[in-house]
């Protein structure tokens, strides 16, 4: 497409070589919450007969911690501010039509860029496209466990744990026929919760908790309650449903990029 969808999605060396070396194969990471931004705007385009090669040279920011990758002129729609990068530099000019959650509503304006208060990560709507019946087919599971990408190799022996690389689909319909989902990883609950699932947050080990409360925040659940495991998730059950405008979220998707 014309518009490029920023995403992170980097290519890293995956195959031992010879002698404990690497050979030079490198492939995508495909951590399945980077890749919800292209295929939803694509979707949302689609529904619109949109073409989405159409539009200008412009850059359009939308899921995940990604504004620290931002460019001036970037458009934004509810992407959030990532913990480890949460500076951004005074006079970056963005076209902000929505955010993840007021954290990243206050540093915006705190670094003197106008942002409305549409809030919401948009993979909320990922089920207006894709219902969760769409997903039927398939192993049904009681609990699922979505690691966040670092946390993957410590919990990939549990049988609970739905791998958070590999193709997008797969991943979204594990999720879906879940009873309960607990999640390190923050698109495992954004997810559950688009399909109407309960969910609970365990801590994630190598992330910063500033984008959860984000999204809690920017959903009504200004204060949570994670649980310390898996284990102690089940017991909890999910938290209380998300409180957002997903009507308000999606008419500030930026159509005119194509127009």
């Amino acid at each position: 497409m014309t518009v490029e969808v920023v995403h992170w999605n980097p290519r890293r060396p995956v195959v031992p070589g010879k002698l404990g070396r690497l050979v030079p194969v490198r492939r995508r990471v495909n951590n399945f919450g980077d890749l919800i931004g292209p295929a939803l705007v694509e979707h949302v385009l689609a529904a619109r007969g949109i073409d989405p090669a159409g539009g200008g040279a412009r850059r359009l920011l939308t899921v995940g911690s990604i504004l620290h990758l931002a460019a001036p002129g970037d458009v934004v729609w509810g992407s959030g501010v990532n913990g480890k990068e949460a500076y951004l530099p005074p006079g970056l000019e963005l076209d902000v039509r929505a955010v993840r959650g007021p954290i990243t509503h206050r540093l915006l304006r705190e670094a003197g860029i106008a942002a409305p208060r549409v809030f919401g990560d948009p993979a909320l709507l990922w089920s207006r496209f894709w219902p969760r019946e769409s997903y039927a087919d398939g192993e049904r599971r009681a609990v699922g466990f979505v690691p966040n990408l670092h946390d993957w190799a410590r919990h990939r022996d549990d049988p609970r744990t739905i791998a958070p690389q590999g193709d997008l689909h797969t991943i979204a319909g594990q999720i879906a026929r879940c009873d309960l989902v607990v999640a390190t990883s923050l698109h495992g609950i954004v997810l559950a919760e688009s399909f109407g699932i309960p969910a609970r947050l365990v801590p994630p080990s190598a992330e910063p908790m500033h984008k959860y409360h984000d999204y809690y925040a920017g959903t009504g659940r200004d204060e949570f309650r994670v649980a310390a495991s898996v284990d102690e998730a089940v017991e909890m059950g999910g938290v209380r449903p998300p409180v957002w405008d997903g009507d308000a979220l999606l008419a500030a998707f930026p159509l005119d990029l194509w127009a």
